[in-house]
């Protein structure tokens, strides 16, 4: 069995309760979860849920013994005790910790791959740190360049030239450079997927992609001469398509994957049809990450009320995925 190291995110967020929701359940496949956090939070979420399963603390993969009637969690030691609904310093810091030991862990071969449970930007910068997500601190913690964000859900795989960043910097940031190594990551994503000969396809960044520059010339200046560069790579791509007609053909099956020009225009329709079931995968990582689709829902949390299909997805994904 793969062994995945799932980090808790934001011990005030619902990500203790989908972990546990998601691990108690028979639909995570053929693998052994690990969680990385805090024993008392975890703890108290099993309780909350009225868990009859134990927690079993191990100080490494290598003492990883699964059982039917446990939970396996290395013990940080950041957290005694959560502040529930709210981003805090402490679980910001919390964080952290969870994800620098499983990327650690990852890199040194003792998991196949990690799944995070969703952390706060608030907390992140509470707590002193100025990254802006999990995708820029992976990166970060990695030493990797070129990276993006893939959503999966239901029949849409969407794959983003540009991530977390407003809107009227979208122009200038969109690139040639850019389009062809997001492209580039389109194309390793499919691999990872295990997609033979997939049909990726790239989106317009204006109406009608730009209607032969009438609306906008960044289709003839930067995305077109990208897509005929990646075409002479090999790489089985065509666009760019009007954004409002590509994702249709992705929703029939007639595309694998679409390359986004920015963030909501690759999640609106995602979630759309995926809201509960969307998973978010790091490309370009030495290493596998998924992560739930979602954030901390501080509203909802430590409730027993949280759905966990996001997280059961994000698990089942990651113990298929290959890099």
């Amino acid at each position: 069995m793969r062994k995945l190291a799932i980090t808790m995110g934001d011990p005030g967020g619902v990500g203790p309760e989908i972990i546990a929701r998601a691990l108690n359940t028979s639909e995570i496949g053929n693998c052994s979860p690990i969680i990385i956090g805090d024993a008392p939070v975890m703890e108290e979420a099993m309780e909350l849920l009225n868990l009859s399963k134990k927690l079993r603390i191990i100080k490494s993969p290598k003492e990883s013994e699964p059982a039917e009637g446990s939970f396996e969690l290395i013990d940080m030691g950041m957290i005694k005790k959560s502040g529930k609904n709210r981003p805090s310093a402490g679980g910001g810091r919390a964080c952290v910790s969870y994800i620098k030991k499983a990327v650690e862990l990852a890199v040194n071969k003792q998991v196949n791959g990690i799944v995070t449970a969703p952390i706060s930007k608030e907390a992140l910068k509470m707590a002193g740190f100025t990254w802006p997500g999990h995708t820029e601190m992976l990166a970060e913690l990695t030493n990797t360049k070129d990276y993006t964000m893939m959503l999966v859900g239901g029949p849409l795989r969407v794959i983003l030239a540009t991530i977390h960043t407003a809107l009227r910097n979208v122009p200038d940031l969109i690139t040639k450079q850019r389009i062809v190594k997001t492209i580039r990551l389109a194309k390793k994503a499919s691999d990872m997927l295990k997609i033979r000969n997939p049909k990726i396809a790239v989106a317009g960044l204006n109406p009608h992609a730009g209607e032969a520059g009438i609306f906008g010339d960044e289709e003839i200046k930067k995305i077109i001469p990208a897509v005929k560069e990646a075409i002479k790579e090999g790489i089985p791509v065509s666009g760019p398509f009007p954004p409002d007609t590509i994702f249709y053909k992705a929703y029939k099956g007639d595309v694998d994957m679409v390359v986004c020009m920015y963030h909501d225009q690759g999640l609106i329709p995602l979630k759309m049809i995926a809201f509960d079931t969307g998973v978010n995968v790091t490309v370009g990582l030495p290493l596998i990450r998924t992560s739930p689709d979602h954030g901390t829902a501080y509203d909802i949390a430590w409730r027993g009320i949280a759905d966990p299909s996001s997280m059961i997805e994000a698990i089942k994904l990651a113990a298929k995925l290959k890099v």
